[in-house]
């Protein structure tokens, strides 16, 4: 019995999401210091914490939602919606993680226990009042990217870590989730606002102009990024890199609007292999780029 609700708890707590915590690790990639075994294990201790905190998160937010989530198609099968993992028993494991988490982030570094603190709160209230409203609900979900990245940057001694990387984690993060509300939109169709109210607030046609807003702006400001970043090679190889971000952001756009697919964008990062042959490739790129050329 109690396995079974430690299994229920772990799912809840949702592990595939977790990949959107790799963003911790944007400031120990991009200022050179992977090498460096000190930085590299704080990043490593801070990318665990987040976890653990957007696992908190997950389970307050199934919560929240259980009533509305028996009601969808697939929802309805999660650990609290099916009644597997008691309100009471998840409700006491999120107050433990937390508890135990947030001083040990404040152990790590101050910097890092605030943003975490804030990340955590921002979530909170994403669940009890932002995440009905049009626009916002995105915008605060990219707002946790760039804490994610912020929080990596508060772990290590920031050398020449460029601002323009902020940039370009908000405007994909939009990007990601315009493309989500998009794909919820199109796949729960008339019943969408009884499953999340918000998407009462949306249309296809501003999702699709929002998107293309979005992605555009990602591109053109990574392509900056590639040639204007104080720490990058003074060859600008960097700029191979933009045909990966390129055919990333396209096979995404071909996977919402073609496939009907990035209501689960998690789910298409684990599953999808042109996409993930396309992070590998501009991975590697960019590694090799960093690692085995001088700084200009």
């Amino acid at each position: 019995m109690i396995m079974h609700m430690i299994k229920a708890l772990f799912q809840t707590m949702r592990p595939r999401q977790w990949t959107k915590n790799a963003f911790v690790l944007a400031a120990l990639v991009f200022d050179r210091q992977l090498t460096n075994v000190p930085a590299t294990l704080r990043t490593l201790l801070g990318f665990m914490l987040f976890c653990l905190v957007s696992g908190v998160v997950y389970i307050l937010n199934d919560i929240a939602d259980a009533e509305a989530d028996r009601h969808h198609p697939q929802k309805r099968l999660r650990p609290i919606a099916s009644g597997a993992l008691p309100i009471p028993v998840a409700r006491a494991a999120a107050i433990g993680l937390i508890v135990l988490t947030i001083p040990f982030a404040f152990y790590l570094s101050i910097g890092f226990g605030v943003i975490l603190s804030g990340y955590f709160l921002l979530n909170l209230a994403y669940t009890r009042w932002f995440k009905h409203i049009p626009i916002l609900d995105v915008l605060i979900i990219a707002a946790g990217f760039v804490l994610r990245v912020a929080g990596g940057v508060s772990l290590i001694q920031v050398e020449r870590f460029s601002p323009w990387l902020y940039v370009v984690t908000t405007l994909l993060a939009l990007y990601i989730g315009f493309g989500k509300r998009r794909a919820e939109l199109t796949e729960l169709a008339d019943q969408a606002n009884t499953h999340r109210r918000v998407l009462d607030g949306y249309t296809l046609p501003f999702l699709d102009q929002s998107i293309t807003i979005v992605s555009s702006s990602t591109i053109i400001a990574y392509s900056l990024y590639t040639f204007s970043a104080p720490n990058l090679p003074s060859n600008h190889l960097m700029m191979l890199t933009i045909p990966f971000v390129l055919y990333g952001i396209l096979r995404y756009l071909y996977l919402v609007q073609v496939e009907g697919s990035g209501g689960a964008p998690e789910d298409l990062l684990l599953t999808d292999r042109p996409l993930q042959i396309t992070i590998l490739l501009w991975g590697i790129a960019v590694l090799v780029i960093f690692y085995a050329f001088p700084v200009k």
